[in-house]
């Protein structure tokens, strides 16, 4: 449901994002203070860098963004500017490394010879705040135009999950679902978003780690680190 819903939302702002800038006017119809690029909605794909050689990517690990982004320009063609904002994102991260809840501690491992699961994830639910350095070659007439929002975003994870799923999940010894402190609750990194019109590539490389120091895997310290690739949406 939640993937058709999501769905349905693309499809719906991505027509709104052609309808907005496929528009004819002429430059009487506008002022010297029009502004671009305030809502935002895009989806990707999340790897996990630094991660053991062991644990490998499963299923999609999808990114979903949507937010709203204040554009302040700062030249008199106002196709130099800055943007300051606040958003939503989910992500999920599947891998083959089993996370589990015990009287112990919060284990990081690989599955055993008797143990049999089907999707093992981290999902988060963040707020997140973006700040860009923007350029454009738009004017008060033109819809169509080259962008290259450069910045970085600072996230805070308000829901941080680890879940296993599994036919039986009585074959594990702890809780298989439950919110994973381990998870930094404030996390930040790098992006880019760059295009022409309506498409938009979307890149972000966190700087800080995805886990504090008390995750362990194989007695090592287990540190990853978020990269997201995908496209970016933008409407007015």
């Amino acid at each position: 449901m939640a993937k058709t819903l999501s769905v349905a939302l693309l499809l719906f702002l991505i027509g709104q994002s052609v309808v907005c800038q496929e528009t004819t006017t002429t430059e009487n119809d506008f002022d010297d203070d029009y502004l671009e690029d305030q809502l935002y909605f895009g989806i990707g794909y999340n790897f996990l860098l630094d991660k053991p050689d062991e644990v490998i990517q499963r299923n999609l690990s999808y990114n979903l963004q949507l937010g709203l982004i204040k554009d302040i320009p700062l030249n008199k063609r106002r196709n130099f500017g800055l943007g300051i904002g606040v958003g939503y994102a989910a992500n999920s991260y599947y891998t083959n490394m089993l996370v589990i809840e015990s009287q112990q501690g919060i284990e990081y491992r690989l599955a055993n010879s008797e143990e049999s699961f089907d999707r093992s994830k981290f999902e988060t639910h963040a707020l997140e705040f973006p700040f860009e350095i923007r350029w454009r070659t738009s004017n008060p007439v033109d819809y169509k135009f080259w962008r290259i929002h450069a910045g970085f975003k600072v996230e805070y994870l308000f829901s941080k999950r680890s879940k296993l799923i599994a036919e039986d999940v009585t074959q594990f010894s702890g809780n298989t679902t439950f919110s994973n402190p381990n998870i930094e609750q404030w996390q930040y990194g790098v992006m880019l978003n760059f295009g022409y019109n309506t498409w938009n590539l979307h890149l972000y490389w966190a700087l800080s780690d995805f886990l504090d120091g008390n995750a362990r895997f194989e007695n090592q310290m287990l540190t990853v680190t978020p990269l997201r690739i995908g496209v970016i949406f933008y409407i007015l």
